[in-house]
């Protein structure tokens, strides 16, 4: 006499756990609950019915099914890495087909466009911030934003869709890892795999110079840095950087110089930045305290109610 509970995936694959098929070809009788597809229970043999006395084998897809707490044995398929990416797909689906989200239809790759960049930037402020449950969500954001553009592509003339751009991945980490993957090198430290990750690159892309494929799209600081750093592999002399007299030219040296420095310009005037905000906010926080508009302060009261660690240098 023995109660199990078999737990199947809710999308079911034709495959059961392997620790199912003794138990149901043991049992004189399959139970199965209302959540398990007709297509598994036809498959067992099962019938449509809840567990009663002390000798019963019951499907089910619900992992919180009462009957759980009463089993003396409970048989399930281990889920995978990456099996709610399943879920997100089909999510994803259900918005763009007919009958689904009108907004969510009538959007393009265009139309995302903005969407895409600002939910990069804040996860950037998410990881910036060290906070842990932005960091997820902001990730989930992010996926969306490719599940979106992958969706489109395949509704349109692209001629790809998510499982493409899976495997186009898929493929490219595993061709510019072939000391992981194939064995064939050995790579000891982090900045010789770097390098072999750009010749690679540039194999596979047969690009004619050290600068194609920088995208230029990029804050311009960081595009300097990018700039920078591919050149420098490439061997350019520093001084053939720009530095000349312009706004610009200083821009981009100071860049450059932080780029060779081993420091990443792009997050350092983000930093100084965001210091330069919280500063702002307490010298009107300050303001407002001492009764004044801190809309209408003139130079003497910024000066006075600026905060004092911020006239400190560096």
């Amino acid at each position: 006499m023995a109660r199990t509970v078999v737990v199947v995936p809710t999308q079911w694959d034709g495959v059961l756990p392997a620790g199912a098929v003794p138990v149901l070809r043991a049992a004189d009788e399959v139970l199965a609950d209302a959540t398990v597809p007709d297509d598994i229970v036809k498959a067992v043999s099962a019938q449509r019915a809840e567990p009663a006395g002390d000798d019963w084998v019951l499907l089910t897809t619900d992992s919180a099914h009462p009957a759980l707490r009463d089993a003396d044995e409970v048989v399930t398929a281990p889920r995978p890495p990456g099996m709610a990416l399943l879920d997100a797909v089909a999510v994803m689906d259900r918005l763009r087909s007919p009958g689904g989200c009108p907004w969510d239809a009538q959007q393009t790759h265009r139309s995302l466009l903005p969407y895409l960049i600002e939910e990069c930037y804040e996860l950037y402020q998410a990881i910036e911030d060290g906070d842990d449950a932005a960091i997820r969500e902001e990730l989930g954001d992010v996926l969306l934003q490719v599940l979106f553009h992958a969706r489109v592509a395949a509704e349109g003339a692209e001629g790809f869709d998510v499982d493409d751009v899976a495997a186009d991945l898929v493929a490219k980490l595993v061709g510019r890892h072939p000391h992981v993957f194939a064995g064939t090198e050995r790579i000891e430290t982090a900045e010789r795999q770097e390098h072999r990750w750009e010749e690679l690159k540039r194999s596979e892309k047969q690009r004619e110079s050290s600068v194609d494929g920088v995208a230029l799209a990029q804050p311009a600081v960081a595009l300097a840095a990018k700039l920078t750093s591919r050149t420098a592999r490439a061997g350019l002399p520093a001084e053939l950087l720009p530095d000349g007299p312009g706004v610009g030219d200083r821009l981009f040296a100071a860049a450059a110089r932080a780029r060779l420095a081993g420091v990443d310009p792009e997050a350092a005037l983000r930093t100084t930045a965001r210091r330069f905000i919280d500063d702002v906010r307490a010298a009107e926080r300050s303001a407002r305290e001492a009764g004044l508009d801190p809309h209408a302060l003139d130079a003497g009261a910024w000066r006075a109610h600026w905060p004092a660690v911020a006239r400190r240098p560096d």
